[in-house]
């Protein structure tokens, strides 16, 4: 078999420091970090991937790890970030990281997550969107050490004998077995030849870059395999597949999109932002935490713990997300500020004008301890049960736990029933 021809991209940007300026961390804590939030829904090829990573990890040198995005709107929301966070991980452990804008790809789309066709663009009209991907990507990359390139340079260059020889390798059950297109097909609903060809390509990226690790979602299993595959026929060594789930909006349902208006923008203003994070449900506090923000497995696994033994108040667990999102996208001024407006203007626009104020003599307390010391209940057993029948509240959020923790900050409401509220104060 020929070797086809395709163009080495040179990067736009340095390419990322060299590998022995990077502190090695040990495997096994480079796997705890890289597999943070990875789902499959396949135990074997969790399995499978787990174990190739561990032994490309084992060589010893940068791994070559990319992530392709197809330019379909020009401004990225939160969702989009959760493989560019993976990225970043990658990044921070001294791999060397692509950021693939999908140039080419752009012009059909991944049918992966669509239940109908999509539009197909111009090749101006994903131009045109891709000029920004670049400069919002870097708020979660490091701009020093990320090589940017577009797939145009090498899939444009294909033959349709190339792209005959790609297609011979799959069959058409294979890509009917897909849920999208299984769905379709029984729905008699039509499935075009051009949407079986968006594997082809997006496994052949994976060839042109002769990459160690593929980062995409979850729909997009079979295209990253098909990468897998091709690499195999090309005579490398196949990619390790590392696929994110799909971040829920802010209704915690579901997918973060801005057809259903429940998106996060990386580029609104920060109190926008701030507001959106704090109404995400409780329950999607752990999807957000695991993909999208900065903490480690055991800062995430403490608040997950702390959660479900009622030490952490969802209330603080979502004002300590708000604050890391708005932090991540702007800066840790902007987030205090985010906070600050967000509790004058949503928290306290149903407060009296007047209330009095209790100093804690402790900068943590038991919410039992608390409401007895601000004169809110007679007795600790009465707390208890103010609390137990839903009657407290601490910033406008209802106290569930009689076991919470507060960790007092200036300013805080803490609110019994309808009428009484303590201003709570950190001042000496």
């Amino acid at each position: 078999m020929k070797t086809w021809r395709y163009r080495k991209c040179q990067p736009i940007l340095n390419h990322p420091s060299n590998w022995e300026q990077n502190a090695m961390k040990p495997i096994d804590e480079q796997m705890a970090i890289l597999m943070q939030g990875v789902e499959f829904g396949d135990e074997q090829i969790k399995e499978t991937m787990e174990a190739e990573l561990r032994e490309r990890l084992a060589e010893g040198r940068p791994l070559r790890v990319y992530c392709g995005y197809d330019p379909t709107a020009p401004d990225i929301h939160l969702g989009h970030t959760v493989t560019m966070r993976k990225l970043r991980q990658f990044q921070d452990l001294g791999h060397e990281v692509t950021f693939l804008i999908g140039n080419f790809t752009g012009l059909i789309g991944d049918p992966s997550d669509r239940d109908s066709v999509r539009r197909q663009q111009t090749a101006e009209e994903v131009m045109e969107k891709a000029r920004t991907y670049a400069d919002q990507a870097f708020k979660i990359l490091d701009p020093e050490k990320t090589i940017i390139r577009y797939n145009a340079d090498w899939l444009a260059r294909l033959t349709f004998e190339d792209v005959i020889k790609l297609a011979s390798h799959f069959t058409v059950q294979q890509f009917l077995a897909r849920d999208r297109f299984a769905q379709r097909y029984e729905r008699g609903d039509p499935i075009w030849v051009h949407e079986f060809l968006y594997a082809l390509m997006q496994g052949y990226d994976a060839v042109a870059m002769n990459t160690d690790v593929q980062v995409g979602g979850t729909d997009q299993l079979f295209n990253l395999m098909a990468g897998r595959k091709l690499q195999e026929v090309f005579g490398q060594k196949p990619q390790i597949v590392l696929t994110m789930p799909i971040l829920v909006g802010t209704d915690g349902h579901l997918r973060m999109s801005k057809s259903t208006g429940n998106y996060i923008g990386i580029n609104e203003p920060p109190e926008e932002m701030y507001g959106k994070v704090m109404s995400i449900p409780d329950h999607a506090l752990l999807n957000y935490y695991t993909l999208v923000t900065r903490f480690t497995p055991d800062q995430v696994a403490a608040v997950k713990q702390g959660l479900a033994d009622g030490s952490l108040h969802p209330m603080e667990a979502k004002m300590q997300l708000a604050r890391e999102i708005v932090s991540i996208f702007h800066n840790d001024e902007a987030a205090a500020q985010a906070e600050a407006h967000f509790q004058q203007v949503f928290r306290q626009r149903e407060l009296p004008g007047e209330m009095p104020t209790y100093r804690p003599h402790a900068a943590e307390m038991n919410i039992v301890d608390l409401l007895v010391a601000a004169e809110l209940a007679q007795s600790k057993s009465e707390a208890r049960r103010l609390i137990q029948q839903g009657g407290v509240k601490l910033n406008g959020e209802k106290v569930s736990s009689i076991e919470w923790v507060v960790s007092v900050k200036d300013g805080m409401i803490l609110q019994v029933g309808k009428r009484r509220f303590v201003r709570l104060s950190r001042d000496r």
